[in-house]
């Protein structure tokens, strides 16, 4: 008998990678690798200057997963007047300790590049706008990310809570209106429990071995709080990253004296949160919204 939610599920995902790529406006490197890039989509509005959205894609941290099926929702927040700097990063696996699953399949980012790059694009950034996109306002970003890109983006705005010696601590807290974070896959520990993505939370950190290690500086339900402005944005319907993992998070903040706003959708699995033909696509923007003007 056929299961309706995987029926869903397949249509909902369907729907959101049948869009055309979408080129940028134009790009930039923040370093040596052909991954370390960001593409830049202006306003379509022509404002003078608008804020500035980076967008983390998601994927399972996994290479096969790039920033291309993010380019259409980029689009679709430009056309909403935003500025928009969506960021590529090491995926996958390179060294061979890291290498392939027990399927066989790509592993799930690198330890510690998939990191080094978030922190190294989230530090050139201001820069690299004001060069290639100058209608972007850096004094107005907003961080957004999806699934395993909604973990990048909520880490990102945790690095000033790091622990002494991490190499991506920051001194002081990031110049952010605030974090959108979809669907995120925001608490480590819940997620390797729930096998959320085959396994690709204990292969992001490198292994089980090396999990309760690093988890202390890559979860971001561990850097708590952080004191920015955090909106969590979740289908009820979400089997690739269930509701549950969202609700660690916004728990475990509020264990730490902070709010998290979380707004929970009827009816909606996890990929149209980036597909600009749903309806669940106009509320994230307006969630981005209510943070960036």
């Amino acid at each position: 008998m056929p299961d309706p939610a995987a029926a869903r599920d397949a249509a909902e995902e369907a729907s959101a990678l049948s869009h055309p790529a979408v080129a940028p406006d134009a790009s930039a490197a923040y370093g040596e690798h052909p991954d370390q890039v960001v593409d830049f989509y202006a306003p379509r509005d022509g404002r003078g200057s608008a804020p500035l959205v980076v967008l983390l894609h998601g994927g399972a941290w996994r290479a096969p997963y790039d920033r291309r099926h993010v380019t259409p929702f980029a689009d679709f927040l430009a056309r909403r007047g935003f500025a928009v700097a969506n960021v590529e990063y090491r995926r996958g696996a390179s060294l061979p300790q890291q290498r392939g699953g027990e399927d066989g399949g790509p592993v799930a980012g690198r330890w510690p590049e998939t990191f080094d790059d978030v922190a190294a694009a989230m530090d050139a950034l201001p820069e690299l706008a004001r060069t290639a996109l100058p209608q972007a306002d850096p004094r107005r970003t907003v961080l957004t990310g999806h699934s395993a890109g909604g973990h990048l983006a909520l880490w990102a705005a945790a690095r000033h809570v790091l622990p002494a010696g991490s190499p991506w601590r920051l001194p002081a807290e990031p110049q952010l209106r605030g974090v959108v974070a979809l669907a995120p896959i925001a608490d480590l520990a819940r997620a390797a429990e729930l096998d959320v993505c085959g396994g690709a939370v204990h292969q992001l950190l490198g292994g089980e071995r090396e999990f309760e290690a690093r988890a202390r500086c890559a979860d971001p339900a561990v850097l708590l709080p952080t004191g920015i402005a955090t909106t969590v944005v979740q289908g009820r319907e979400d089997t690739v990253v269930p509701q549950a993992v969202a609700e660690s998070f916004v728990d475990a903040a509020a264990k730490a004296g902070e709010t998290v706003g979380f707004t929970l959708l009827a009816d909606i699995g996890h990929f149209p949160l980036i597909d600009p033909a749903a309806d669940a696509c106009a509320v994230v923007a307006e969630e981005i919204a209510q943070l960036a003007w």
